[in-house]
């Protein structure tokens, strides 16, 4: 009979424990109700200590004096039940935390803590925060936080480091930022609780930064921050040979000359952006500290248009060093115009939009004054070209001096190369080398050929025994694919699109790229 009433006492207490539980779910014991739950579970404690030990004298006192003390044990076993009821009630209330009064009266649920988001914007130097605030604060439940950043003369030394914003306990709902003529200063969403200006910022302005959070409960955080940026001493300048509007050929490079030495040029690369109409992978190539090119991987598709920007201000070029102005343009693709010549065969093939135009006689360079090898591009024409041997020392009365007038002339190298009617050649072109270097072609495709020239026209020449020399012209296209990307400063690849260009992995650019820009 006593081992079945203690069976009994702990059913009891274990169905009294999980009504609790599943009526009041488990939640943090809030500020100044512990002491109350403590002082309550030590006499809900206590009073059970008791009962145990009234029933368990009870049970010896039935086992002595017969069934008399089987009664007598079973209404004091009675009333330890009772009290061992309520001391796992009081137990239970503060094993889960509970905040109502476990007197036997109905619970009173709590909310949660409302606590605010807590905003953090990072410029340069400088930190604006949040308030910290809690529910007992002095702010109402559900009003917003509304943090200003103190007014005075906050400077920000970095300003290529541009704007961050992040959030703690809530999500991002918006960041505007401003100058102080009141321009929108673009910026990107990294994730829920992240935001980064794109470029960096100008130098010696004023800006504004307002960052909006919410937290679970939808309590707004609010924070906002004026600072100006520094005034460097040292600045750089950029410049580009791309022309505004202008039409060039599918080998074209964007070429970059700067005022300044540049030291962090990995920081120069991502302020360079190139936008075009159709997808297209390339490189930049630094070819001195001063002049940075870009190139694409295969030749640019055709009428492809080009937007080139260069974010320069507050982009740190060196130490102490900081450019002071960007600089944008656009131009266009046009026809695709490729020919190789060979100064073996004394022939050049000729593609034009991709459709053979024909295999003609040529002549080049004669032993001696052989045309070098190499991946050109055209970057200079004119009809008539004055040419002059004394250009290069041999003057008049010296053996081989001549001053003529030549049309339809595309020049190729520094040296002074071109391709170029020449009608005093037509015998031997197709046969013998005859010439001072350059390549020579009949009148009739000599006119043609010029009149669909474009700058930036690729003109290959094989065949040659004289080596490519590096620097002789726009020599871009001397390099593989993998030695461009070792001249970026960034070892990365540039995809440039409609919306833009981003930096991308050597590995994205295999022979089926244009397949994966799905994924991006």
């Amino acid at each position: 009979m006593g081992a079945l009433a203690v069976k009994k006492k702990i059913s009891t207490s274990r169905r009294i424990l999980a009504t609790i539980t599943q009526d009041y779910p488990a939640r943090p014991m809030m500020a100044g109700r512990g002491r109350r739950w403590r002082r309550a579970a030590a006499l809900w404690a206590a009073a059970g200590r008791g009962a145990a030990a009234q029933g368990a004298a009870g049970r010896r006192g039935a086992a002595a004096q017969g069934a008399a003390g089987r009664r007598g044990a079973a209404a004091q076993g009675a009333a330890g039940r009772r009290a061992v009821r309520w001391a796992v009630v009081g137990t239970a209330c503060v094993s889960v935390g509970m905040v109502a009064a476990c007197q036997g009266g109905p619970a009173s649920h709590r909310a949660l803590p409302d606590r605010p988001a807590r905003v953090t914007i990072t410029t340069g130097n400088l930190t604006f925060m949040s308030a910290v605030t809690t529910s007992g604060g002095r702010h109402a439940r559900n009003a917003p936080v509304v943090t200003r950043s103190a007014t005075g003369n906050l400077i920000d030394r970095r300003p290529d480091l541009g704007i961050s914003v992040s959030v703690s306990g809530g999500t991002l709902s918006s960041v505007v930022v401003t100058t102080g003529s009141g321009k929108a200063v673009p910026g990107s969403l990294g994730a829920a609780s992240d935001w980064h200006t794109i470029w960096a910022l100008a130098p010696s302005q004023v800006y504004h930064v307002t960052a909006t959070a919410v937290n679970g409960q939808g309590r707004q955080t609010v924070t906002t921050g004026a600072f100006r940026t520094i005034t460097p001493r040292r600045t750089f300048s950029a410049s580009t040979t791309i022309g505004t509007n202008q039409v060039y050929g599918v080998g074209m490079p964007i070429m970059v000359t700067f005022s300044h030495p540049i030291t962090y040029r990995a920081a120069v690369e991502r302020a360079l952006e190139v936008r075009s109409s159709k997808p297209v992978i390339g490189a930049w190539y630094w070819m001195s500290s001063t002049q940075v090119w870009f190139r694409t991987k295969d030749y640019w598709p055709v009428h492809t248009r080009v937007w080139f920007s260069a974010h320069l201000k507050g982009v740190r070029g060196a130490p102490g060093l900081y450019g002071d102005a960007n600089i944008a343009q656009k131009f266009r693709i046009g026809n695709s115009l490729i020919a190789i010549a060979s100064a073996a065969s004394h022939h050049m093939k000729v593609w034009y939009n991709g459709h053979f135009k024909g295999n003609w006689p040529i002549s080049t360079g004669q032993p001696g004054l052989d045309t070098p090898d190499g991946h050109y591009l055209s970057f200079e024409m004119g009809n008539p070209v004055d040419m002059n041997s004394a250009s290069f020392g041999v003057m008049p009365g010296d053996p081989g001096y001549y001053n003529v007038m030549v049309y339809d002339s595309v020049k190729f190298t520094a040296d002074g190369d071109y391709v170029h009617s020449a009608p005093w050649s037509v015998g031997e072109q197709g046969y013998v080398n005859v010439s001072h270097g350059c390549v020579n072609v009949a009148p009739d495709n000599a006119a043609w050929y010029y009149n669909h020239s474009l700058l930036g026209d690729p003109i290959t020449i094989v065949g040659s025994p004289a080596p490519p020399i590096w620097g002789d012209g726009w020599t871009i296209w001397f390099l593989s694919w993998r030695k461009l990307l070792d001249g970026s400063a960034a070892r990365q690849a540039v995809l440039g699109d409609s919306t833009g260009s981003q930096f991308l992995s050597a590995a994205t650019t295999s022979p089926n790229w244009r397949r994966a820009l799905v994924r991006f």
